[in-house]
Formats: structure tokens, sequence, C-alpha cells
């Protein structure tokens, strides 16, 4: 196991949403970017719900739209599955569209509709403006730093080293 970088070895404390800044060396990232999850999840999915869409059905959308090929579910559930809650979530996403008329199928592809490019279009809309309101008092530096952080957490985990 490789030493850690900086010259001091930082005991960790028990996770505490009331750390004073001094003390947030000690604090479990675990807890910390599990709370951050759960949270912006949770804000996201319940404006999604304000307008009747699910985060899977966004993130199929989106797939279909931007995707190098139009996709058949298997590649749909395929690539989006780590994202959700189960497998089944994905291919019900798929059904949910189909069933609304925002996506159609060529055999076994599938594409946007006009209905569904519109609404993915409106989605992107209020998705952004809930990424500015999370990100409010973040510059992009910051922002980027503790991604870049927690990209090298997980890669020290995984035992890859991030380029």
């Amino acid at each position: 196991m490789e030493q850690p970088t900086s010259t001091t070895l930082t005991d960790q404390a028990p996770a505490d949403p009331a750390a004073a800044d001094d003390a947030l060396a000690t604090q479990p990232v675990g807890y910390w970017s599990g709370l951050a999850h759960s949270a912006v999840t949770r804000h996201l999915r319940d404006a999604l719900a304000g307008v009747d869409v699910t985060q899977p059905q966004y993130w199929v959308l989106n797939r279909v739209r931007y995707g190098p090929t139009a996709p058949t579910r298997e590649e749909l559930v395929a690539e989006l599955t780590p994202l959700a809650d189960g497998p089944q979530e994905i291919s019900r996403a798929v059904d949910q569209l189909l069933h609304r008329g925002w996506i159609s199928r060529d055999g076994q592809r599938f594409g946007l509709t006009d209905a569904g490019e519109a609404a993915r279009a409106r989605l992107r809309e209020l998705v952004t403006g809930l990424r500015a309101e999370v990100h409010r008092g973040i510059s992009d530096a910051e922002y980027v730093a503790a991604l870049k952080v927690l990209r090298t957490m997980v890669a020290n985990i995984e035992g890859a080293r991030p380029v």
C-alpha cells in the first residue's frame, strides 16, 4: 500500500454534520459524498416528478438524442443500468417513453419523436436551472478541484491512477 502524500497522517473522526472547517480534514468522505449524492439526487428527482418525468426517462431521452447511433433496448439497458436503481428501471423508462410518444422504434432501434425532442429540451432547461442552484457559490475551479479529488480517491481504491 502506498503511503499518503501528506506529511502527517490524519485520524478520522466520526461523521459530524456540524464539524467546524478546521475539523473537516478528519471527516469521512463516504459520509459527505453519500450525503451529497442523496441530497442532489432527491432534489433532481423531486423537480422531475413535478413535471411527471423520472430521472431514468431523462437519461434515456439524452442517450437516444446524443448517442453515436440509435440505440437498441439492450444497449440502453447496458449503458444506463449502472446509473439506475436496478436493471428493470431502464427498460421500464423505455416503455413509458414509447407510451408517451416521446421515442419511437424503427426495427430494434429507438429515436426521438418531435414531441420527445421538445420534452428533452424543456427538461434540459429545468435540469440546467437545478444544476445552477446546486452550484451556487461554487466556482468552476472549486468544482473541478472537488471532482478531481473524488476521482483520485476512486482510483486509489480501484488501483488505477487518473491521467
